[in-house]
């Protein structure tokens, strides 16, 4: 018996997301599985001076986006399993805005594979943040960091 071929479960969600659901999700009844890697980047406050992030993206282009990082990581890693889900609209300190579970018979591949897709999706993928403060007024939308664009690179020298 041949195994299936590995997809990515990839969504683009305004509501809030349950970590332990989507583990037991992807691992439920699989013996084949020996790792899980998860990521979840939450909504931090700043110091006190931030009451939310407001998340934008480009649809149909985010999803297709997300799409092609995970199908690249499934080429580089042997994975059992992939889960890549991030928020948009309005979240609060504290708020779930992205998760990604790698699974694989061992953990350095869904360590590895976790990481890739996280790094890209800091970079690559079509989201946009503005800060809104605690004393009411709004930032400017959220340019991207040098570090995160360094981070990405070294997947091109692996």
């Amino acid at each position: 018996m041949t195994a299936s071929p590995v997809t990515a479960k990839v969504r683009i969600q305004a509501e809030d997301f349950d970590l332990a659901a989507e583990m037991a999700d992807l691992s439920q009844g699989r013996a084949d599985i020996g790792a899980i890697v998860s990521f979840f980047g939450l909504c931090r406050d700043e110091g006190g001076r931030l009451a939310a992030l407001e998340l934008e993206h480009y649809p149909g282009m985010a999803e297709a986006e997300i799409g092609r990082i995970c199908a690249e990581a499934i080429a580089r890693w042997p994975l059992k399993g992939l889960v890549a889900i991030h928020r948009y609209g309005r979240i609060a300190p504290g708020g779930n805005i992205v998760l990604v579970l790698a699974a694989s018979p061992h953990r350095q591949a869904a360590f590895d594979a976790a990481n890739f897709v996280m790094d890209y999706l800091k970079t690559s993928a079509p989201f946009w943040k503005k800060e809104h403060f605690a004393d009411g007024s709004s930032g400017n939308w959220v340019s991207a960091k040098d570090a995160d664009d360094e981070a990405r690179l070294r997947w091109q020298k692996a």
